[in-house]
C-alpha cells in the first residue's frame, strides 16, 4: 500500500477573473473547488492510474469535512486525524495573462497541531512494513517541528519502507540521513539547498549526486517546461526534456511527477521507465485544468523517450 501524508491539506478556490483591479468587485467568469494539498495530489493522480492509496493527514472544520467528501467521491481511501479548527482555504486567482500556467495565491494557515494530535499520526505510521511505500509532501502546521519527516522516517526506519519525500529546506535535508528512496526537489529548491542559482546541466547534476553522497537513494530534478533530471540509485543519470504541449495548470504538476514516478517503478522495477512516467505524467497535468488522467499520461508516453548514458 502507498501511503500519502499532508499535514495542511486545504480547499482550493480557484478563479478566473477578466482585468482583475485591486480594491474594486471583481466577478469571476469561472470558479471550482478542489481538494488540495501535496500528498492529496499524488493519491489522486495514483488513483487516476489504477493504484490504490491510503491519505494520512489532519482535517478539521467544515472544510476537512469538504476535502474528506471530495476524496471519498473519487474513491481514494482517507484516515485523516481530525483536529480543532477549521482546514485552511487557497485562493487562485487566473486574471489576465495569469490565467494560462501562472495564478495569484492566498494561501490560508490551516489549524495548529497539538502533541495528541501529531502523536496520533506517528502512531498510524509506525505499523507500517516492508510492502508500503510512504510519501511525505509538502509544508507543514504550526505546531509541528521541521524535523517532523526526518522523525517519522526514523518509525520506521527497521521496517524497510520505501520513503519518498518532497518538500523544501530543513524539512527535505534533514531526512537525508535516513536514506529516503526518493526525494524530488524542483531545481529551484535544489539550489536554495546549496544557496546559488543552478545554471546548467552539469551544475544540477552535481547538486544531485552531493544529494545522493548524502543519503538519498534517487534524486529526482524537475525543471519545469525543461523537463527532468534523475540521478537514480543504480549510478546512472536519466533526464530528458518535457513533452511538447500547451501549459494550462502547473499546480500540482510536481506532485504528478512524484505519482508517475512511483507507478513506473513499482510495475516496471526499473529506473527508465519510473523516469519516463513520471515525466510525462507531470506534463499530463501541467497541459490540464486538473490532475492527470491515465489516457493522458499514455498519450504523452507513446512518443517519449529519455536519454540515458552509461554508468560513468
Amino acid at each position: 500500500m502507498i501511503y500519502t501524508v499532508t499535514c495542511n491539506p486545504s480547499l482550493d478556490y480557484v478563479v478566473s477573473v477578466d482585468g482583475m483591479k485591486i480594491g474594486k468587485v471583481n466577478r469571476t467568469n469561472d470558479e471550482r473547488i478542489l481538494a488540495g494539498g501535496k500528498g492529496i495530489n499524488v493519491s489522486m493522480v495514483l488513483n487516476n492510474l489504477g493504484v490504490e492509496t491510503t491519505a494520512f493527514g489532519f482535517a478539521a472544520g467544515f472544510t476537512g469535512d469538504e476535502i474528506e467528501r471530495i476524496l471519498s467521491g473519487k474513491n481514494i481511501r482517507t484516515d485523516f486525524i481530525r483536529v480543532s479548527g477549521m482546514s485552511r482555504i487557497n485562493v487562485k486567482i487566473r486574471a489576465g495573462e495569469e490565467k494560462v500556467g501562472g495564478e495569484t495565491e492566498i494561501n490560508g494557515r490551516g489549524p495548529q497541531i497539538e502533541k495528541k494530535d501529531a502523536a496520533t499520526l506517528r502512531e498510524k505510521i509506525s505499523h507500517l512494513g516492508e510492502d508500503d511505500v510512504l510519501v511525505l509532501a509538502g509544508s507543514i502546521p504550526s505546531g509541528v517541528p521541521n524535523s517532523f519527516y526526518r522523525d517519522l522516517i526514523n518509525l520506521i526506519d527497521a521496517n524497510n519502507v520505501r520513503t519518498v519525500v518532497d518538500a523544501t529546506g530543513e524539512l527535505l535535508t534533514g531526512t537525508l540521513a535516513q536514506h529516503p528512496f526518493l526525494i524530488k526537489p524542483n531545481v529551484h529548491e535544489l539550489g536554495e539547498i546549496f544557496g546559488r542559482e543552478l545554471r546548467t546541466r552539469d551544475e544540477i547534476i552535481s547538486c544531485a549526486r552531493e544529494l545522493q553522497r548524502r543519503g538519498a537513494a534517487n534524486v529526482l530534478v524537475s525543471m519545469a517546461g525543461d523537463g527532468a533530471i534523475l540521478a537514480a540509485e543504480d549510478g546512472r543519470i536519466y533526464e530528458g526534456d518535457a513533452p511538447a504541449g500547451e501549459l494550462i495548470n502547473s499546480v500540482g504538476s510536481g506532485d504528478s511527477m512524484v505519482a508517475g514516478f512511483l507507478y513506473g517503478y513499482l510495475t516496471e522495477k526499473n529506473y527508465a521507465e519510473a523516469f519516463r512516467w513520471g515525466v510525462c505524467a507531470g506534463s499530463a497535468s501541467a497541459f490540464s485544468e486538473e490532475l492527470a488522467t491515465r489516457e493522458q499520461v499514455e498519450r504523452l508516453l507513446a512518443d517519449y523517450t529519455a536519454k540515458v548514458p552509461d554508468i560513468k
